[in-house]
């Protein structure tokens, strides 16, 4: 028997790119989004009691990285780039049915709107299913993860005066954390660990509707250089 499944909404994310995305929820708590839900689950009847919760979970589908063949095996991140992982072992994009999730913040609720923070999705992703986030059932105090057993590294994030100066004129006209946003962003080193960065080399992302661009004036360590409107 098979079934179709519809998205219940769409995330208006901050990031309009996959690079630099946080390859895991909660690790930039400055990252926001505002799901909006689709007929017939805009009603105020769907989100009732909502506003009693702090996090829910979001299944969502990896849209721009749907596949017709499974694959078996993934390089995650996690393993430099060049090392292969079974596909279960990993939580790699590329997925048997193209399915995510991730726990996020719940910051304000109203009909057919759900405001979110530290979110790992990128523009647009369709949205499967909300679940609220239930701490005694959830939390697992003895669980381990050989693979990932803390969050990345973080490197050495510095500022050009006039770049700084430019994120917090932008963030005042947008009314979001931009500087915080860039710094958890950026500190996570959002380039794959294989490459060895040339000092000459720009690298861009872009944040809500500014270009954000970097450089890495050595190994381990980051200089923004601008934040210019896109």
């Amino acid at each position: 028997m098979q079934h179709t499944i519809k998205p219940i909404g769409f995330l208006h994310s901050c990031f309009k790119e996959k690079f630099a995305i946080p390859r895991q929820p909660q690790l930039a708590p400055a990252a926001r989004g505002v799901l909006e839900l689709v007929p017939p689950f805009d009603r105020a009847e769907a989100i009732e009691g909502l506003e009693q919760v702090s996090h829910v979970w979001l299944l969502f589908l990896f849209h721009r990285a749907l596949e017709d063949k499974p694959r078996l095996k993934v390089r995650p991140p996690r393993l430099g780039g060049n090392a292969t992982m079974g596909v279960f072992a990993t939580r790699a994009t590329h997925r048997p049915n193209g399915i995510g999730q991730s726990v996020v913040k719940l910051e304000r609720v109203e009909p057919g709107r759900l405001w979110l923070s530290g979110i790992d999705l990128l523009d647009d992703t369709p949205v499967l299913d909300i679940k609220p986030y239930v701490p005694y059932a959830d939390q697992v105090p003895d669980a381990f993860n050989h693979i990932a057993d803390a969050p990345p590294p973080q490197v050495k994030l510095e500022w050009q005066d006039t770049a700084l100066q430019q994120a917090r004129s932008h963030a005042l006209r947008l009314g979001e954390p931009l500087v915080e946003l860039i710094e958890q962003c950026l500190a996570q080193d959002p380039r794959p660990a294989y490459q060895v960065p040339e000092p000459g080399r720009r690298y861009g992302v872009l944040l809500w509707d500014v270009q954000v661009r970097w450089h890495y004036p050595e190994p381990g360590r980051i200089r923004v250089l601008e934040v210019v409107a896109a």
